[in-house]
């Protein structure tokens, strides 16, 4: 009895040291690059992978937060914005998960630690406070994504990749565009 008592107690101690801390998931986007460096280590398509997991993390960011937008916001424009990227978003992302499905690329499956927290900071906000924080927001993120995808489009080694990153570059110029009026449309709403 004493000996299966033991090897419980071991088989215990086993399962709770492998599992680490249950109450801390990993990083999803961490996750998906640290799967992508194991397939593609010597590859000179690792750079397409960071890329397409990046792609992918921001694109999830940009639909949460266009939905939020719709209940938090409070001025007409933000919310008509926030749909424009919710429904953009969606459709990009879904091409990229089906081009990453071809190349055998792990994208995440959730926000990343940054973005959940972006996020979470952004759904404590209402109104025009909302309204000013989530505007400025998409202007910056915005002007980032188009160096990201500019970037890609020219330097990335992967054909198709390439060639979707600069198929949507024409949209995240129209996004900052967009951003940038509807943040001219926020400052001066106060």
């Amino acid at each position: 009895m004493k000996k299966k008592l033991n090897l419980f107690f071991i088989a215990a101690l086993a399962l709770a040291i492998s599992c680490g801390n249950p109450n801390k998931q990993e990083d999803s986007a961490e996750v998906a690059e640290d799967q992508n460096e194991e397939k593609f280590n010597d590859s000179n398509l690792e750079k397409d992978t960071e890329f397409a997991v990046e792609a992918a993390d921001g694109g999830m960011l940009e639909v949460e937060l266009g939905k939020l937008a719709q209940t938090n916001g409070s001025s007409p424009q933000v919310k008509k914005f926030g749909q424009m990227m919710a429904d953009d978003h969606s459709k990009a992302n879904d091409e990229l998960k089906a081009l990453a499905q071809q190349k055998n690329i792990t994208l995440p499956a959730a926000l990343s630690d940054k973005h959940q927290k972006k996020y979470n900071d952004l759904a404590e906000k209402k109104g025009k406070e909302f309204d000013k924080d989530y505007i400025d927001f998409m202007v910056s993120d915005h002007k980032e994504d188009v160096n990201l995808f500019e970037k890609q489009a020219e330097d990335g080694n992967d054909a198709d990749l390439k060639t979707w990153a600069a198929g949507k570059v024409p949209t995240l110029r129209h996004h900052l565009e967009m951003a940038q009026a509807a943040q001219d449309v926020v400052k001066n709403n106060k």
